[in-house]
């Protein structure tokens, strides 16, 4: 474990969703497994007016509810409210900057500033901090999403980057946090038995699923403006292939990885109206149930339009042109009250050549690697073998590793990692500005499509697994959508 290091954290946005649902109980959970330093302190920053002792009372009231049990201790958490100041602050005001300026000046430790807000602020804060002379060695972290398309991510990269350098900057994708994606890298890169597996001729077809059972949950004008391609496919979908898709690095270190997702996000199949149109699906709930509850449609959601054609589901085939891929599908799937919230990479290998054992050994899929990403963090590799008794049938059996039943100690969320790369400097798991841009520049062609389209979304019934067009795509291809059991 690393010596915990000195810190200030200021966190913008102190009194959002994004604050008191995943920044602050990973901030405790860090705190109570001693990877936070006893000299470390959070400045919590928004516009409300309150003083440290209130700011205590909402984080009593609001995030103490999303603490698991498994760490909570009453003792801790006092411990921990007591790192924690509070200033008002308008963002707007480059002036009010100097108080924050102020209260940091004898403050030990690097600076991090969480911009735990929407994109709109970000170069308001930036300018802000700049004018009182707070960039020059402090850390800044984005939250997605930056920008809604690529001109206004470059405006954003272009307006932080004129403020702080690339190496000062975290933009945030809470997925490549997550203990299975690290998984994925040790899977292929640490075992010599798996990279001769990893290649076009013995992989039939990758799927790459992000399903939530939840809804837009009070949000349905912010998601109005988003959508499933900005919220999701354009940065968790299209860095999960990067990550599965990529050339084994030179090094494991920040720049060296995230050089090879790069190479794949460039080496994406370019999209025109013909590819868009055969090879997305775009969908939006209706009304349906989720377990035995009866749930809305999406246009009766608080905050959503009648008529709105925002997307709540996408589904697409995605080619990478390259010696490793070529000629390999990967499908993508992201949806909000779909039947299950998981999360998973499933490896589909190829049948064998011929049928020697029987039939069940040509079927797709007999043979695949399932990692899940979650709710349970696992493993499964699935083969065939021989069922006990006369005759050679063949039967599916899978060899599992379920991390938390085979590392019985703590456990770090991805938010928890992710923030302490922060506060240790360590960029491997951000997302670097080239990567970001181009993956805007690939998804481009869809938001264009769809935007001189008269068409709106298919419909689906909340609880299902998206439009039947989603399955006819894969179809089309001699598959269909693995969904586990675990």
């Amino acid at each position: 474990m690393n010596t915990p290091s000195p810190y200030t954290f200021v966190l913008f946005g102190a009194t959002g969703d994004l604050s008191l649902r995943k920044v602050l109980p990973s901030l405790f959970r860090a705190f109570c497994t001693g990877q936070l330093a006893e000299v470390g302190n959070i400045l919590a920053v928004a516009r409300s007016p309150m003083d440290a002792e209130a700011y205590h009372a909402w984080c009593e009231q609001h995030v103490r509810a999303h603490i698991g049990s498994d760490v909570w201790d009453e003792a801790q958490w006092k411990r921990f409210l007591g790192t924690i100041d509070y200033l008002p602050l308008d963002l707007g005001r480059k002036e009010e900057f100097n108080t924050l300026a102020e209260r940091l000046a004898k403050r030990e430790g690097v600076r991090i500033f969480y911009l735990a807000t929407g994109p709109s602020l970000f170069i308001p804060i930036c300018e802000g901090l700049r004018s009182a002379k707070l960039n020059e060695n402090g850390r800044i972290v984005l939250e997605k999403p930056l920008g809604h398309d690529l001109a206004s991510s470059v405006a954003i990269n272009d307006a932080v980057g004129s403020i702080f350098r690339e190496d000062q900057i975290y933009r945030i994708d809470h997925y490549l946090g997550k203990e299975a994606v690290q998984n994925l890298l040790a899977l292929r890169f640490g075992n010599a038995i798996f990279e001769p597996m990893w290649r076009r001729d013995l992989i039939e077809s990758i799927q790459i699923t992000i399903a939530e059972e939840l809804g837009v949950e009070g949000r349905g004008e912010f998601y109005e403006q988003t959508g499933a391609l900005r919220d999701m496919v354009q940065n968790h979908l299209l860095q999960l292939l990067a990550i599965v898709a990529m050339e084994p690095p030179f090094a494991m270190d920040a720049d060296a990885i995230r050089d090879e997702k790069l190479r794949v996000l460039r080496s994406l199949r370019a999209l025109d109206d013909d590819t868009v149109a055969r090879n997305v699906v775009r969908g939006q709930y209706g009304a349906g149930a989720i377990g035995k509850t009866a749930v809305p449609a999406y246009t009766d959601e608080p905050g959503v339009p009648s008529d709105s054609q925002t997307e709540t589901f996408v589904a697409l085939k995605v080619e990478i042109d390259n010696w490793r891929w070529a000629g390999v599908p990967f499908f993508l799937r992201t949806g909000k009250r779909l039947g299950e919230r998981v999360a998973e990479i499933v490896v589909n290998y190829r049948p064998t050549p011929y049928p020697l054992l029987g039939e069940a050994t040509a079927h797709a899929g007999a043979n695949r690697l399932v990692i899940r990403l979650q709710p349970n963090e696992s493993m499964r590799l699935y083969c065939l073998a021989k069922q006990p008794g006369e005759g050679m049938n063949l039967q599916t059996v899978h060899l599992d590793l379920a991390f938390d039943q085979f590392f019985k100690g703590h456990t770090m969320d991805a938010y928890e990692r992710l923030l302490l790369d922060v506060i240790h400097g360590r960029l491997a798991l951000f997302v670097r500005r080239d990567e970001q841009e181009q993956a805007w520049r690939w998804v481009a062609p869809i938001q264009a499509y769809w935007a001189r389209q008269n068409k709106g979304p298919k419909r689906y019934a909340a609880g299902t697994w998206g439009p039947p067009a989603a399955s006819a795509l894969l179809a089309q291809y001699g598959t269909c959508w693995v969904e586990e059991d675990n």
